[in-house]
């Protein structure tokens, strides 16, 4: 019948390796796999290939009959030894066959050695014949070698595809959870999970809505205790690598795949910075693409994704879910009640929801921070399910992170929640039930910790003035309102908490964040104060990717743009990644920044990057640019050319005045065109950085504008020169001209 794709891209590779130089092993390797795909028609040899192999035939014909050993390539394509297992299709021997021309086999005489074209009787043998150990000739060494062959070649990962078959079809018809896991931790080989994740995958693909429901739900109880969360990952790759086959059968595959990946996403049994590196590794056209940008544009960036996503297959596991929770703050209540720890963990033990555990500790420390006579018994019942083995580690920092991110939520119906939890972390930490690294985290969560009642009713005050931003787009109210705040020590918040509502708006509104950037860095916020902001949410990327997909790529354009804008120098870009995590998401958005700003043409593209947005305020400013400075040419005013500058309301944007000034009096041949960047630098309009920019960008096109220019660079050296005497640019760039 007919073989997987796989397989077949396995042996064609084989072949073309062994085209020029065939080995015995390999004669006889492919003659088998020949004799057992030809009667369907599917023989993969190509007429010159048949030729080289009956040319390689005659000359290893002493060694074909005594090769000892089979080869190793039939461990690898699945393939049974050739005399083992099941021989050809039909009985049919591969010296009766024969390829046409056409492609098509037949069969050919027994005997006369099969005429034209044909290998002769070389490798004939008869049917009946067999080993005579009376005969003079005989060897004991043959009998041994014939029981080697016959026997059937052990596939240790074909042993485990059968199983695996086995138990998920079990699942299937059952539905028990707690089996599958026990099975699947039974059988061993714990090498080949990615495999599992595969196929459980697959197979739930081509079944009914209930069927995916129980593969997301087993994939989530599986997640960590079973199976790795990069066994998770690879399987999921391979399924984007093989869903152009899965297609074949399943004509809506990519569509199934994509809400399988969105359904891992939301289980946190995927990271979202899987979408991002797997289409990196796809080609474009491909389905495994199709099947990134189908999660990311119809399945995770809607508003409450997550529990479309979950409610997708019938919402049995949204209903799962909500039951469980139910049952949970059920089981917690009754404990206080009664406080019999022992009845409380066998409770949470028979919900059998050991990957919802973090839940548990999530509940139980929100019920001892709002009854703090009972603060006491909870902390008791989560040593005890710590010590029993019944919660794990990783579930118990799950569960008191997930309690540290929503401590402002819950600071609106417990006024002192952070200070409760501050308390309890250490009584954990010290109890030995909660890991010492929580303790490293929760201090940097507590950055803004200080001065609780201080710290959030900035936060509340900032957000309305962020809003009132996006609605008016007046920048000069914003900065009097933040003035009338006076808290300079929270600049940073205020920075993490504008880009952080930008980046779950529009294009427009992520445009007119990196405006305002650009006016407070000039008016109101230091250097420092960015460089605390960014790294403040880059520490904090990971989480915000899990409400906003695009995360990370949207926060690499803000930095890159804080570049292009002057607000940060290139060299803050490496002491920012210096202080977060290596290998973290935030690392990896820095990394990001620097490629986008090392592009060709990097600046127009930047400030571009959000469309609309900021394009037709660009391209407005370059006309008025353009205007004034013709203007200006013809005989204005300096002063009504620098008033006319500062009305643009664009100081980041300034290195297009240079620009434009210095091609202008190279082309008009009027060098007084320099006597207003002069005084542009002298009243302070442009500053040191957006004049140095504006020349680096006529240098960069020196060699575009020699073609209408002959003699460009010899008058922007001198442009540089009285530039560099005047201190208008920076002393590096004379070093970088030559």
């Amino acid at each position: 019948g007919c073989r997987p794709k796989e397989l077949k891209y396995q042996y064609e590779e084989y072949i073309a390796k062994e085209l020029e130089n065939y080995t015995s092993e390999s004669i006889l390797l492919i003659m088998h796999v020949e004799s057992s795909w030809m009667a369907s028609d599917e023989g993969m040899l190509t007429d010159g290939q048949w030729k080289k192999l009956e040319v390689a035939t005659l000359k290893n014909a002493d060694n074909l009959s005594s090769s000892p050993k089979s080869h190793p390539l039939f461990a690898d394509l699945n393939i049974k030894s050739p005399t083992g297992g099941k021989g050809p299709v039909a009985g049919l021997p591969f010296r009766h066959v024969r390829r046409t021309h056409s492609g098509k086999h037949i069969r050919v005489k027994k005997e006369g050695a099969g005429g034209k074209g044909t290998w002769g009787k070389l490798l004939d043998t008869d049917d009946d014949c067999f080993l005579d150990k009376n005969d003079p000739n005989y060897d004991s060494g043959e009998g041994a070698y014939d029981e080697l062959v016959d026997s059937p070649v052990s596939d240790p990962l074909d042993d485990y595809k059968k199983a695996v078959v086995s138990i998920i079809e079990e699942y299937f018809t059952t539905g028990d959870v707690k089996v599958a896991a026990s099975d699947l931790r039974e059988l061993g080989s714990s090498e080949y999970h990615p495999y599992f994740t595969k196929r459980l995958v697959s197979m739930a693909m081509d079944r009914h809505d209930k069927e995916k429901e129980m593969a997301s739900v087993l994939l989530s109880a599986l997640y960590a205790d079973v199976i790795l969360p990069d066994q998770i990952r690879d399987g999921f790759i391979r399924l984007l690598r093989s869903v152009d086959d899965l297609a074949v059968d399943i004509p809506d595959a990519v569509n199934v795949l994509a809400l399988f990946i969105a359904r891992a996403i939301v289980d946190e049994i995927l990271p979202p910075v899987f979408l991002s590196r797997s289409k990196k590794n796809l080609p474009e056209s491909s389905k495994g693409f199709q099947v990134i940008v189908t999660a990311e544009k119809s399945y995770l960036s809607a508003p409450h994704h997550a529990e479309l996503v979950e409610r997708k297959w019938g919402g049995s596991t949204h209903t799962t879910v909500e039951e469980t929770k139910k049952k949970i703050s059920e089981i917690l209540k009754e404990y206080v009640e009664n406080g019999d720890t022992y009845e409380a963990c066998r409770c949470i033990r028979e919900l059998g929801v050991t990957f919802f555990h973090h839940e548990v500790v999530k509940r139980a420390l929100v019920l001892a921070m709002e009854s703090q006579a009972a603060e006491s018994l909870i902390l008791k019942l989560l040593n005890e399910a710590a010590e029993e083995g019944l919660i794990s580690s990783s579930q118990m920092v799950k569960g008191f992170n997930r309690v540290a991110e929503s401590l402002d939520d819950l600071a609106l119906d417990i006024p002192s929640a952070r200070k409760l939890f501050d308390s309890i972390v250490p009584k954990a930490i010290s109890g030995g039930w909660l890991d010492d690294s929580f303790k490293v985290n929760s201090d940097q969560d507590g950055r803004e910790s200080s001065q609780d009642d201080k710290l959030r009713q900035y936060k509340k005050d900032t957000v309305n003035i962020i809003q009132e931003y996006f609605l008016s787009d007046d920048i000069p109210e914003l900065i009097r309102s933040l003035e009338d705040l006076a808290t300079p020590e929270y600049n940073p918040v205020f920075l993490k908490k504008l880009i952080t509502l930008a980046l779950d708006k529009k294009n427009r509104e992520k445009e007119m964040a990196s405006v305002l950037l650009s006016s407070l860095h000039m008016e109101l916020f230091s250097t420092e104060d960015f460089i605390n902001g960014f790294i403040m949410l880059l520490e904090s990327a990971e989480d915000t990717a899990l409400d906003i997909m695009d995360a990370s790529n949207e926060l690499a354009l803000f930095l890159a743009r804080a570049v292009i804008d002057d607000v940060l120098a290139p060299l803050n870009l490496e002491e920012i990644s210096t202080k977060l995590p290596p290998k973290s998401t935030g690392t990896e958005t820095v990394r990001s920044a620097r490629s986008l700003i090392s592009a060709r043409h990097a600046g127009e593209r930047l400030l571009r990057s959000w469309g609309g947005g900021s394009g037709w305020i660009v391209e407005d400013a370059k006309d008025k640019i353009l205007k004034l400075l013709e203007e200006y040419e013809m005989g204005g005013v300096t002063s009504e050319a620098c008033q006319c500058i500062r009305d643009l309301g664009m100081p980041f944007f300034n290195h297009e005045v240079v620009k434009k000034a210095l091609v202008m009096a190279m082309e008009k041949k009027n060098d007084g065109l320099l006597n207003l960047l002069e005084e542009c630098f002298g009243e302070g309009l442009i500053t040191m950085n957006q004049m140095t920019k504006g020349f680096g960008r006529v240098k960069d096109s020196l060699d575009d504008l020699s073609l209408d220019i002959p003699n460009a660079k010899e008058k922007f050296e001198l442009y540089v020169g009285r530039a560099m005497d005047n201190g208008w640019i920076l002393p590096e760039f004379a070093i970088n001209d030559e």
